[in-house]
């Protein structure tokens, strides 16, 4: 059976009397990019805290690679990589005496280690400058090959673009995603920039309030579309939907509206027409990932 690199069950936290997080699960496959999506202050960084082990749930459990975190701390953290809160770099020193010295910390850490994770991060030209020329980009780049120094199979990464230009943004995503492809790493990644999640990861977990309101694949979301009809009676086709695809629905005036997967149009349609419905325009609104975020979290406002 196919064990989940990171497996996250039912975790929740308290703070001084308060609950930060509320019973969130959710997990990642070997070699996939999950997104962690939510406003800021939605409770990401407490969970990525938790996940690494920087903060204990105060319910819950959480295993990587089959051990628990809990139970098992040193075995489950060994198969972890992380940048949280930004990359801790010596700035008098150059990036590759930077990674030595993490890697002397670390049992088992080879100069070959090194050297393969500077490759992967593409940093081979300027890995022996001083860190404090370089630019924000390239602190990110070494940031993320100290995650990579002692081989992990699960990468976590807290806001991982904050503060790049788009060019290094465009960088930085194609090495993560040649990361999880190429080398089967999987990778956990928080963010609020709902575009760069989209383009970047294979699933999407959304955070409001404390709570996770949504799980589903980036496919599934794109693939799910408002679609308006126009038709003589509106209410009978609402009634259609409900009955027979199990679909829930508006109407405004004389049009229905529903999230619909726009693989199913057409049987609808057939299905709407073949119960006596006149239908007269049909527009099918494609939904993005962003949209997705902005009615989930208008729905889960703080309170």
């Amino acid at each position: 059976m196919d064990i989940s690199v990171l497996k996250v069950s039912s975790i929740t936290k308290w703070i001084k009397k308060k609950q930060i997080i509320k019973d969130i699960s959710f997990d990642i496959k070997r070699g996939e990019i999950l997104g962690f999506l939510g406003p800021n202050g939605s409770g990401k960084s407490t969970t990525l805290r938790m996940i690494v082990g920087l903060s204990k749930p105060s319910s819950g459990d959480i295993k990587i690679c089959g051990y628990s975190i809990e139970k098992e701390y040193v075995k489950a953290m060994s198969n972890v990589g992380c940048i949280i809160e930004g990359p801790d770099l010596y700035d008098y020193m150059s990036g590759y005496r930077n990674l030595e010295i993490l890697g002397s910390m670390s049992k088992g850490v080879t100069k070959k280690d090194i050297d393969e994770a500077v490759e992967l991060v593409g940093m081979e030209n300027r890995i022996h400058d001083k860190v404090e020329i370089y630019s924000m980009g390239m602190k990110q780049r070494i940031g993320l090959a100290q995650a990579l120094i002692h081989k992990p199979k699960l990468l976590v990464l807290d806001e991982p673009t904050n503060g790049l230009d788009p060019q290094g943004i465009h960088e930085f995503r194609e090495i993560v995603k040649n990361l999880a492809k190429e080398k089967d790493i999987s990778v956990l990644i928080s963010s609020h920039l709902v575009s760069e999640v989209q383009l970047m990861c294979d699933r999407v977990s959304i955070i409001n309030n404390g709570s996770v309101i949504k799980n589903a694949s980036i496919d599934e979301v794109l693939s799910t579309g408002e679609v308006v009809w126009t038709l003589d009676d509106p209410k009978k086709a609402q009634s259609v939907l409900k009955n027979s695809f199990n679909i829930d629905s508006s109407i405004d005036l004389k049009d229905l509206i529903a999230l619909v997967d726009v693989e199913m149009l057409s049987e609808i349609n057939k299905t709407l027409v073949n119960s006596g419905l006149e239908i007269k325009y049909v527009e099918n609104r494609k939904r993005t990932l962003e949209d997705l975020f902005l009615t989930l979290t208008d729905k889960h406002k703080i309170g």
